[in-house]
C-alpha cells in the first residue's frame, strides 16, 4: 500500500510483467536506485537486503523501515554470516527476500556481475531463486532515466529526488522470470542468475 501510494505520488506508472513469485522466496534484481524499493513492492509481497547505513538516510530510511529490510555491510565480511542467518530465518518464516546482487546501484547501461555470498542460504537449503529486471523510461523532451530515475555513483539524493519529482511522470517495469534457478554452488548460482536477468534487461536510456 505504502509503495503503490508513494508511486503515484511520484508520477510511477508500473508495467508488470510475467508472474510474481509467492512467498516465501529468494528473488534476485538488478539495481538501478531507491525507486527499485517503491517499484518492487507496488508488485510483490516483499522485504529487502540493503547496505546498513541507508537506515540512516532522511526519506530512503523511513522507506527503508517501511519494508523491513535487512541492513548488511558487504564490506565486512564479518557480516556475511549474519545477514545470512536474516535472510533464512526471514525465509523461515515465509517472507519474500529481495536481493540486489550488483551490491551497488547502476546506470543501468548493463547489468553487473552479481556478487555470490549472499546466496548461501538458497544453496544450503536447496531453494531455487527467482529473479527479475528493473527498467524505467522518461517521456520524449525530459532527463533521460538513466540520470532522472537512476541514482547512482557519487549523485547527491535530495537534488536527485527533488528531479524526480518534477518529472511529468515516468515508466516502471518490472519483468519476473520464468522458473526460478537452482545449483549448489553459489558462484555458478551467481552467473546463471545474472545471465538469467542480463537476457530480459532492456539498458536505460
Amino acid at each position: 500500500v505504502w509503495a503503490r501510494a508513494v508511486g503515484r505520488i511520484a508520477g510511477m506508472r508500473l508495467d508488470v510483467r510475467g508472474t510474481p513469485p509467492q512467498p516465501p522466496f529468494l528473488l534476485v534484481s538488478n539495481h538501478l536506485g531507491y525507486f527499485d524499493i517503491v517499484a518492487l513492492s507496488s508488485a510483490v509481497d516483499c522485504t529487502y537486503v540493503a547496505r546498513g547505513d541507508l537506515a540512516r538516510w532522511p526519506v530512503i530510511g523511513a522507506m527503508c523501515r517501511a519494508a523491513d529490510i535487512i541492513f548488511t555491510d558487504r564490506s565486512r565480511r564479518r557480516d556475511i554470516v549474519p545477514t545470512s542467518e536474516q535472510i533464512a530465518k526471514a525465509l523461515a518464516s515465509g517472507d519474500g527476500v529481495v536481493l540486489f546482487a550488483e551490491g551497488t546501484s547502476t546506470d543501468g547501461s548493463a547489468v553487473a556481475p552479481f556478487k555470490p555470498s549472499l546466496l548461501e542460504p538458497a544453496v544450503t537449503e536447496g531453494r531455487p531463486v527467482h529473479y527479475a529486471s528493473l527498467g524505467y523510461r522518461t517521456e520524449p523532451g525530459e532527463a533521460p532515466a538513466r540520470t532522472a530515475v537512476c541514482w547512482w555513483g557519487d549523485m547527491a539524493f535530495p537534488g536527485h529526488l527533488w528531479g524526480l519529482l518534477g518529472l511529468r511522470g515516468f515508466d516502471a517495469t518490472v519483468a519476473f522470470g520464468g522458473a526460478p534457478i537452482g545449483e549448489t554452488d553459489r558462484k555458478l548460482l551467481a552467473v546463471r542468475l545474472h545471465d538469467a536477468v542480463e537476457g530480459q534487461f532492456t539498458p536505460i536510456e
